[in-house]
């Protein structure tokens, strides 16, 4: 696996560019704090199965939960997960609501301007959905669909971008609806994750065979200035890479090993 985590200088031109929340840079390492407090606070969506969701006992589970508190209980740290929209999700970060993102958030230089990285640690593609018989088979045309997207996604940003006619939604779970009661012709996710959230619930589907695409890695998001957690982080996440321990919870959620 290839090891990536960047520390860049956060301005406030960077923020206004980006259209993130402006908030003062952090002024100490907050690795320490958080040893100090016995706690960290990761936050997620709560709506992407399987890799954050709430289960029917309101408890926040899945690939993400699990992965972030293992590398807290490595760094001697009990967990607090917070679920928060994904559109808003970097501004909440950087206003100090919690301390890491740990919700399958793609790694993008926008995002790398504003936040630092820890991982990869999972690689997926983005992929378009439709149902089986649809009239959409083609890239070429979805200028005449209706598209659906998760707000705030990098998703949602590639749609916009081809100049598609898109809808936004709060989650995975509310697209998989909207596409199976045709309110929208097709969507465009993370390929593993609508995938197995399809199969799961028994949503038929088919895929747009003709979409090119690179692999992407997902990232645990942390503020700026914070070298030491940045590498507590890491170093927890290569050990539970090393030992098996992280095959063992995508095993568990996924199906398989996603590194």
């Amino acid at each position: 696996m290839t090891k990536r985590r960047t520390v860049l200088t956060l301005t406030a031109g960077a923020l206004a560019l980006a259209g993130f929340v402006s908030v003062s840079p952090a002024v100490a390492e907050e690795l320490a704090e958080l040893k100090e407090k016995g706690s960290i606070r990761i936050a997620m969506s709560g709506a992407y199965p399987p890799f954050n969701f709430v289960n029917d006992k309101n408890e926040v589970v899945g690939f993400d939960p699990a992965i972030g508190t293992e590398i807290a209980k490595r760094m001697g740290l009990e967990t607090e997960i917070v679920t928060t929209a994904w559109d808003g999700i970097i501004g909440g970060l950087l206003a100090n609501k919690y301390d890491a993102i740990v919700g399958s958030m793609t790694i993008t230089e926008e995002r790398d301007e504003v936040v630092d990285f820890v991982g990869p640690y999972y690689t997926t593609k983005r992929a378009i959905f439709t149902k089986p018989g649809s009239e959409f088979t083609s890239v070429s045309q979805l200028g005449d669909a209706k598209v659906g997207v998760t707000l705030g996604e990098t998703h949602e940003e590639w749609a916009s971008a081809q100049g598609y006619d898109i809808n936004t939604y709060k989650g995975l779970p509310e697209l998989l609806l909207e596409l199976d009661n045709g309110r929208v012709d097709v969507i465009v996710n993370d390929s593993i994750a609508a995938i197995l959230a399809m199969t799961e619930k028994g949503q038929e589907f088919a895929i747009i065979e003709d979409l090119e695409t690179e692999a992407f890695g997902a990232g645990i998001a942390i503020r700026e200035g914070n070298p030491e957690l940045a590498a507590a982080m890491q170093e927890a996440l290569d050990a539970m890479m090393d030992d098996g321990t992280y095959v063992e919870i995508a095993e568990k959620w996924i199906g398989a090993d996603i590194r």
